[in-house]
């Protein structure tokens, strides 16, 4: 199986990006006493295109393999290549569920977005906040990994940036993690420097056996784990 936790210290690329596409309204988010609920949904634009553009998603779905989401992942594609979903109240509850499904016998992707790192603290730059909630994550993550089967792949990773300590409320430029783990791995060390993340979906996919959709780019660095 497959755990993916995308965004793990930032938020949800395209439906995030559709929300923060406008700086004068995600500053005075930002700035103001706003606080997003278990109910907010992030709309998302993007559904003709992923009809004629398959991601690693519909590959691994098409091929029989579970899709599981959690947090804001089904509405980022909006329901593409999905099999299941869970809306998170939190990023400590989408961790809590991803324990439960973790425990659970299922063959395939479990792919998790926890936003609370971007939405609560990064874009307000909220110090505080941010390492309190990489704490809570953290034990979390001891929890999951010992959950794991030995040939289980999780991978830690993130689409940008958000630094509280940084001026202003917007996202900030910085190399995103690629941590991959697995109890069967013998050892460990750095991985070369990609020019895409793109290299994820093509790893999971070849994790399993599964093609990667014509056109899409990226490439499987499976072997290099």
């Amino acid at each position: 199986r497959s755990t993916t936790f995308c965004n793990a210290m930032a938020a949800s690329s395209v439906a995030m990006n559709v929300v923060a596409s406008s700086s004068v309204a995600m500053n005075a988010m930002a700035a103001s006493s706003v606080a997003r609920t278990a109910l907010y949904n992030s709309a998302s634009v993007v559904e003709p295109i992923l009809a004629k553009s398959p991601t690693a998603l519909n590959a691994l779905k098409d091929s029989g393999l579970d899709v599981i989401s959690v947090g804001k992942i089904n509405d980022i594609f909006c329901g593409e290549g999905i099999t299941e979903a869970f809306r998170s109240k939190s990023s400590v509850h989408g961790m809590e569920q991803t324990i439960d499904i973790c425990e659970k016998d299922f063959k395939g992707l479990c792919f998790v977005n926890l936003v609370d790192f971007d939405a609560l603290w990064g874009h307000r730059r909220n110090v505080t906040g941010y390492g309190e909630e990489i704490e809570k994550f953290d034990k979390n993550l001891g929890i999951l990994m010992e959950k794991l089967r030995d040939d289980d792949l999780l991978i830690l990773t993130a689409d940008h940036g958000n630094d509280p300590t940084y001026k202003g409320t917007d996202h900030t430029r910085e190399y995103v993690p690629f941590i991959a783990y697995s109890k069967s791995m013998k050892g460990g060390g750095a991985i070369e420097e990609e020019a895409t993340f793109a290299v994820i979906g093509a790893t999971i996919t070849d994790n399993f056996g599964v093609k990667m959709p014509e056109g899409t780019i990226g490439h499987s660095i499976l072997e290099e784990l």
